[in-house]
């Protein structure tokens, strides 16, 4: 049988967001191991999630972020974060996100939110200008597709909110996208980045 205490639970809901009983469960069928049951959570949740990411979301906040390396402020940015219902978007939880999303914004300066914002004609040339240099290097076809491909995705990965990795590695490692899916799942809700706008003193606008 699974050994586990009452601690143990409360510190899996704490670090996953879960209710009581979906903790318990997860520590029994993980027989007491906290890694595993947190990545067994995790992963339903995400799954619950990518269920619930057809559903209506009408509600949320607006988190903004102004940056001020000299005592004014010289980079601004605004994000709308979507949510199902107020009762999520009043939260402590989700108000953080919306700022934490924010201010990666403004240091990371995404062009996009999602890949499929990205228009498929620009997407387009770039796969032909990638492949043109790759063919002019002399590299055989085989290889010039995976070139494409690789350089496609770190153009994503560049340019696309929900592809780049967030900044704040001391708060989470991975893509801000997952990052958002993640705190869906905890709260039970279809959230997302419905859009943002960065401004920048002294940057043109593209």
């Amino acid at each position: 049988m699974a050994q586990f205490t009452a601690k143990d639970v409360q510190a899996l809901r704490k670090a996953t967001g879960v209710g009581m009983m979906d903790a318990k469960r997860a520590l029994v069928e993980c027989d007491g191991d906290m890694d595993k049951a947190r990545d067994l959570l995790r992963e339903k949740g995400l799954a619950d999630a990518k269920k619930r990411a057809g559903r209506d979301a009408n509600e949320g906040t607006v988190g903004f972020y102004v940056h001020q390396p000299s005592g004014y402020p010289t980079v601004g940015v605004i994000v709308e974060l979507a949510s199902e219902t107020d009762f999520v978007a009043k939260s402590d939880r989700f108000q953080k996100m919306a700022h934490d999303v924010a201010m990666h914004i403004a240091a990371a300066q995404p062009k996009w939110v999602r890949t499929e914002d990205v228009p498929g004609e620009l997407v387009d040339r770039e796969k032909e200008m990638i492949a043109r240099e790759a063919m002019a290097s002399g590299k055989p076809e085989r290889i010039v597709e995976r070139i494409v491909d690789g350089r496609i995705k770190s153009f994503y990965k560049e340019h696309v909110l929900y592809e780049q990795e967030y900044i704040r590695t001391d708060q989470y490692e991975g893509k801000v996208g997952d990052m958002v899916t993640e705190l869906a799942a905890s709260m039970g809700e279809n959230i997302g980045v419905r859009r943002f706008a960065r401004l920048a003193v002294g940057e043109q606008e593209a």
